[in-house]
């Protein structure tokens, strides 16, 4: 488990995931060796992890909600090949290991040939359901809440980065190599980021500040849930009546239970990831917290077993 520091570290780096160990260190009054010794054991041993990802929206992406249902012998490597293509992110096995649900980054103007071509070819599936992400009420920016509560508001205000606002224009062939770049090491430094983009250290650090400022890029902190004392995650898939659906997501994206919160189409327009202690508190949630809103119809609730692929792509 965690102690104080490595939680309050963790909360550090979703504020600001490129934080100087220095700047951490005086927020959270250790020194700047200890923050970067504890970075470094969190990374070697619990699979810390910061990764920079474009807004899909800036970036011109659609994200796709895929369920797949697989033969048992074959549903494992099936997410497994899924989790190495670099259009996917957030691929695990749900409901007893047969199904697998990802997300698939697609370009808005072209088709997907994970969708349209691979998938169908493949013999093993036996179901394919596609969800076109509308709208992300709580994820993607936005942490888990159970993973910043470790600093004060003090605290927190201290090590947010000052809001700056730069002109929305189109990513160059150098930004996408910055983003690359960062899609492996959110903490890359500049000089690393320089070489993989081509650019000289200045022009890919004044590249990098525009990219933040425009909210071309975002961070997120891939750590194990189960530091936190999760045992058990689900995927909640709704049904809410259109009219409702802003005010209950909305709600949803309150719940300390929730990681993601996303309006979708098809016939539950609304999914959820929830993350609790045991079985008893998901079962608690479902029937007290998400059942006191009348206006969802029905949920369809998915164990997670198992994690193929976070956000950032494969390592290994």
């Amino acid at each position: 488990m965690l102690d104080g520091i490595d939680r309050a570290l963790i909360h550090a780096l979703h504020l600001d995931a490129r934080a100087p160990f220095s700047r951490i260190g005086a927020v959270l009054g250790v020194s700047t060796q200890t923050v970067a010794r504890r970075y470094q054991r969190l990374r070697a041993e619990a699979g810390l992890r910061v990764v920079g990802l474009p807004d899909p929206d800036r970036a011109g992406l659609t994200q796709w909600l895929v369920r797949l249902t697989a033969q048992p012998a074959t549903a494992r490597t099936l997410a497994r090949s899924l989790a190495r293509r670099p259009d996917t992110s957030w691929v695990k096995l749900t409901s007893g290991g047969t199904e697998i649900v990802t997300i698939a980054h697609t370009p808005r103007q072209a088709q997907s040939a994970m969708l349209l071509h691979d998938i169908p070819r493949t013999a093993s599936v036996t179901a394919v359901s596609a969800h076109f992400i509308l709208h992300t009420y709580l994820g993607g920016p936005t942490a888990w809440h159970g993973r910043v509560t470790a600093l004060t508001e003090e605290q927190q205000d201290a090590l947010r980065p000052p809001e700056s606002v730069a002109e929305d224009v189109p990513p160059t062939a150098a930004d996408h190599a910055l983003i690359a770049a960062l899609r492996h090491d959110g903490r890359a430094s500049i000089a690393d980021l320089a070489a993989a983009a081509g650019l000289a250290p200045a022009t890919a650090t004044r590249r990098l500040s525009d990219l933040r400022a425009r909210g071309a890029v975002f961070f997120d902190v891939e750590i194990s849930a189960a530091l936190y004392g999760v045992t058990t995650q689900a995927f909640l898939w709704m049904a809410v009546a259109p009219a409702d659906l802003d005010e209950v997501a909305t709600t949803l994206a309150t719940h300390e239970e929730l990681a993601v919160v996303v309006a979708t189409t098809g016939p539950t327009n609304l999914a959820a990831q929830a993350l609790c202690p045991d079985p008893a508190a998901l079962h608690h949630y479902l029937t007290h917290r998400l059942g006191a809103l009348r206006a969802i119809h029905t949920v369809h609730t998915a164990p997670v077993l198992e994690i193929v692929k976070a956000v950032g792509p494969l390592t290994g």
